[in-house]
């Protein structure tokens, strides 16, 4: 489901698939290349929890070939946690780190023929601002006028919209929820689902409420997901589009 907002209207049956790309999980970046081939929109590691310019020059490359949308993945500088570890910054601080890292993918994107099409935090950033109003606040002060991705009733898509910011939510096939509707510690057994065909199940099933279904590069079997993924969504009737 995506929103017009040049008109007001919900367009039905039209949502994006994107995926965490750019954050070196092998070496010679054939793991971004076949997601690349098979999502609508990529978040682009920004260099802070993964990433150097040469692998956001390749994906930039790659994805504007494709048509594929490009999304800053920002995060905590925190690259030996790789993002996932809960860290406290001022948020001044935060607010310039984030600046630096969508600077840095925009120049790169453009260099490559591409733009930046939105924002969208990683991890324990992610996870942070879905609560914390003063992280939010300061991810949204170092991002500009970027269109926001993120968990439905998050704090900072509310304080996005409030903004007049488009915002844009997501939902995680790939992931297990709580009943508070926040995704589930990895460290819980079955958090991660690993089973394609129950990964495809529940991006169907998920496809309805949100713009776009994320799945995570690093999960064992990505690339074999995100085929099964798209192909379940399109003989729903789905038609993929990127963000």
């Amino acid at each position: 489901m995506r929103r017009d907002d040049s008109v007001g209207v919900v367009s039905e049956r039209v949502v994006d698939l994107n995926a965490d790309v750019g954050e070196e999980l092998d070496a010679d970046g054939t793991l971004d290349a076949a997601l690349l081939g098979v999502v609508t929109s990529a978040n682009v590691a920004c260099g802070f929890h993964a990433g150097t310019p040469e692998t956001m020059r390749a994906v930039c490359g790659l994805a504007a070939a494709s048509g594929v949308s490009i999304g800053a993945q920002v995060s905590y500088d925190d690259r030996a946690g790789f993002g996932r570890r809960a860290l406290e910054v001022a948020p001044p601080v935060l607010a310039q780190q984030v600046a630096d890292q969508v600077g840095a993918l925009m120049t790169i994107a453009e260099a490559e023929g591409a733009s930046v099409r939105y924002l969208r935090p990683h991890g324990a950033l992610y996870n942070r601002i879905a609560d914390d109003a003063e992280q939010a606040a300061a991810v949204l002060a170092g991002s500009g006028e970027l269109p926001v991705l993120g968990l439905p009733g998050s704090v900072i898509l509310e304080l996005a919209s409030a903004a007049g910011r488009v915002v844009l939510t997501e939902a995680f096939p790939d992931r297990a929820y709580g009943r508070d509707g926040r995704l589930r510690p990895r460290s819980e057994a079955g958090a991660v689902l690993t089973s394609s065909s129950a990964i495809a199940a529940r991006a169907v099933e998920l496809a309805g409420g949100v713009d776009s279904l994320c799945l995570h590069g690093d999960t064992p079997g990505a690339v074999a997901h995100a085929r099964e993924v798209r192909q379940a969504l399109e003989r729903d009737g789905w038609v993929l589009q990127g963000l």
